[in-house]
């Protein structure tokens, strides 16, 4: 059944306590010019009195900038507290272990949420969305420990909940890539949107200067490169070979460190990579502190059959991708100018009944996944010791195993 994702669990946490200290620090500097009296929108405006009680507002916008009047704050200084509490727990949750809680990440959440409220098209971005809704899993997956004198460094319906965090990965790269033809752009079907892009995002890095004088092919081959990873490899989310998922993990890790070279766009590719941490195991956790103590029999020959299936599964899986490569963008190696050719060998047509056809097997992809990691999870539960304990676990398990599945549910709307 594996083991539980003890260290893939921290490792997500730690990180996002990093992206939530790096959302607060930077609204923090700029809350005078964005929100101020004399602010681009003083958030002021979006927190007029009306009249009403104070549920009654928090119902219409709910935000903690309400009790600020009571305070003694106006609204800039409450987002300011904000913003400084946020940070000194986030700070705490990313050095120390055992402040990464439900309840803090519950709290940071909350904090975040209430500067989003008034933050209008500042606080719009994709970023601080993906920020909020996996700030919500990390409360779901995150131990409950301010409480506890004993905590213990795992629960057997751990896997479960962290599931959703890569389930929100896969809904992330999946429709990044899919937009980008769905729109119709005709740079994105040329697949010469790169040789526009370095020069025109909105913060370039120095390194961008660098990227746009690439060749052309070598531009035209990166886009498919970008299609390659954000459709087809987050495919491989869910295999149940786990080479396939390392293979995936680092895809995903490579793509969003060459865009943090090239632009600046926030925390929002460092919470990507957070949100790829759950592809990882223990196992390859382990050897990331260096060679371990071999598993006994690992290394038997000749191998088992279900090991040498696994094989030919993964290597089947590499020559597919490689075919769908070449056969849909027509990849081929001009070799008197010494260059890639490329281009898009299907239809905006073509392409859409391909994405209708592939939608519901995606969803009983994940749903197969989830209740691979529901039925793991029920069987550790069933190893605990104890009569008591194996009780409590098993309704830990059905208490989080109904909030993934409605959680799931509600991500297909």
């Amino acid at each position: 059944m594996g083991e539980p994702p003890r260290r893939p669990r921290e490792l997500f946490l730690a990180g996002l306590a990093a992206a939530y200290l790096a959302a607060f620090v930077s609204l923090y500097l700029q809350i005078p010019g964005l929100y101020g009296r004399d602010g681009i929108l003083p958030a002021r405006r979006v927190l007029r009195l009306s009249g009403k009680g104070l549920w009654e507002q928090l119902r219409d916008v709910p935000t903690l900038l309400w009790l600020g009047p009571q305070l003694g704050l106006d609204t800039e200084q409450g987002m300011e507290l904000l913003c400084l509490l946020g940070a000194v727990a986030s700070m705490g949750a990313l050095l120390f272990a055992p402040l990464r809680d439900c309840l803090l990440f519950a709290v940071l959440r909350v904090f975040y949420l209430s500067l989003y409220q008034v933050g209008q098209v500042f606080l719009y971005f994709q970023w601080d969305s993906l920020l909020l809704e996996a700030g919500f899993l990390a409360v779901l997956v995150a131990p409950l420990r301010l409480f506890k004198w004993r905590s213990t460094a795992w629960r057997p319906h751990d896997s479960v909940t962290f599931w959703l965090v890569r389930w929100l990965l896969f809904r992330l790269m999946f429709a990044s890539g899919v937009v980008k033809l769905t729109s119709r752009c005709p740079t994105w079907w040329g697949l010469t949107a790169l040789t526009y892009h370095y020069e025109t995002q909105c913060i370039p890095t120095p390194a961008a200067w660098y990227a746009h004088q690439l060749p052309v092919w070598f531009q035209k081959f990166s886009v498919v490169a970008t299609y390659v990873i954000e459709i087809a490899v987050p495919l491989l989310f869910f295999m149940p070979i786990r080479r396939l998922r390392l293979f995936a993990f680092y895809c995903q890790v490579l793509l969003q460190i060459l865009i943090i070279l090239t632009g600046n766009y926030n925390f929002f590719n460092a919470l990507t990579i957070v949100l790829a941490f759950s592809l990882l195991d223990e196992e390859h956790m382990g050897r990331w502190k260096g060679p371990g103590k071999k598993k006994h029999g690992s290394s038997a020959w000749p191998p088992t059959l279900l090991s040498f299936l696994s094989t030919l599964l993964e290597l089947a899986t590499y020559a597919l991708l490689l075919y769908w490569s070449v056969h849909y963008f027509s990849l081929e190696i001009d070799w008197e100018k010494r260059l890639l050719e490329s281009k898009v060998a299907f239809t905006y047509h073509e392409f859409t009944q391909w994405l209708r056809a592939v939608t519901l097997p995606l969803v009983g992809l994940g749903f197969l996944s989830l209740s691979w990691e529901i039925l793991s999870a029920l069987y550790r539960c069933a190893c605990v010791r104890g009569f008591f304990w194996k009780l409590w676990a098993t309704l830990q398990w059905a208490v989080f195993a109904t909030a993934t599945v409605g959680m799931f549910a509600i991500s297909l709307v």
